[in-house]
């Protein structure tokens, strides 16, 4: 039986750590682990109240022009050429540039957009982050720290904040330790867009526990953006299409679950091994994709907060 044992986990180790390493391997792009690729087409697809939604450069960007001044949220991966990215926008038009958070598919052109006069809007977090150097477990990567130019220069820390730009009023907010402890949400009331950045997916999110991001901050992070957002409004994920209210509702409903299975395994004393073994992400699935990622992630960046989860027994 001991040997039965150690067989079945050592089985079992081999399929995680390949289930794993090519769940990461999909999301290299998207967290600027691998250059963003000139040859990705870019898409342009034009929302509510004269927004873009600029596709095919890393994270989605958001574009809003009034009178020659342009605000941007996000900014692409790094590796491409932003000129190319913003068509028939010049770089010295571009006043404001939202950060949603720290990863590079969504902070790669800030350097050369600062440089050009824009002032960089993030949270207070994700200034920090940028400005050291980054170890990113899951990833095995490590991060230098970014050119002074390319961190944000106007923070903040809880209260959600308003900027007026082309006489509308925008208003943006903290999201607490979701996807990662410094994201934020920016919305546009006048055309009821919210930009969500990658606290809403299409797929399983990414829960990056090395720079603070957890399970438990995901959900209260959705609830804050369910909170904002009403039937008709249309929401930007960091990738892919627009989404819905009840997609978000969809993503909140499966996150509550997962939330609910790491805090059961840790009050039963078992491990992540366990967890896989019941396959408890089953009745999901289909919808958000292979949950091995999620899950190892939700599991590692839970035990920063088995208080909150109702303790261990």
């Amino acid at each position: 039986m001991t040997v039965m044992h150690a067989n079945r986990r050592q089985v079992l180790n081999s399929v995680l750590t390949t289930a794993v390493g090519a769940a990461v391997g999909t999301t290299a792009l998207r967290l600027g682990l691998a250059p963003a690729s000139a040859a990705t087409p870019i898409a342009r697809t034009a929302l509510p109240g004269g927004l873009t939604l600029i596709q095919g450069a890393g994270g989605n960007i958001i574009s809003l022009g009034d009178a020659g001044s342009t605000l941007l949220v996000d900014s692409g991966a790094r590796g491409l050429d932003v000129r190319a990215v913003l068509g028939d926008v010049p770089l010295s038009a571009v006043d404001y540039l939202f950060n949603t958070h720290w990863h590079l598919d969504h902070t790669g052109g800030n350097e050369p957009l600062a440089r050009a006069g824009a002032t960089i809007i993030g949270h207070e977090n994700t200034r920090l982050w940028m400005q050291q150097e980054i170890i990113v477990e899951w990833q095995d990567r490590t991060y230098p720290p970014r050119p002074k130019a390319a961190r944000p220069t106007r923070t903040f820390h809880y209260k959600p904040q308003t900027l007026t730009f082309g006489g509308q009023e925008i208003q943006y907010g903290y999201l607490e330790q979701a996807h990662t402890d410094g994201d934020i949400y920016v919305f546009f009331p006048e055309a009821n867009v919210l930009v969500a950045g990658d606290v809403v997916s299409h797929r399983y999110p990414v829960l990056d526990y090395s720079t603070g991001g957890w399970i438990g901050g995901m959900v209260n992070g959705l609830k804050t953006l369910i909170g904002i957002a009403d039937a008709d409004t249309v929401v930007v994920p960091g990738t892919g299409s627009v989404l819905t209210a009840e997609d978000m509702k969809a993503q909140l409903e499966m996150c509550e679950a997962v939330k609910e299975m790491i805090a059961e395994t840790f009050r039963q004393a078992k491990d992540l091994e366990d967890l896989f073994a019941t396959n408890p992400t089953r009745e999901f699935d289909k919808r958000w994709g292979d949950p091995s990622q999620f899950l190892a992630q939700a599991h590692a960046g839970a035990w920063g907060h088995v208080r909150e989860l109702g303790g261990i027994f």
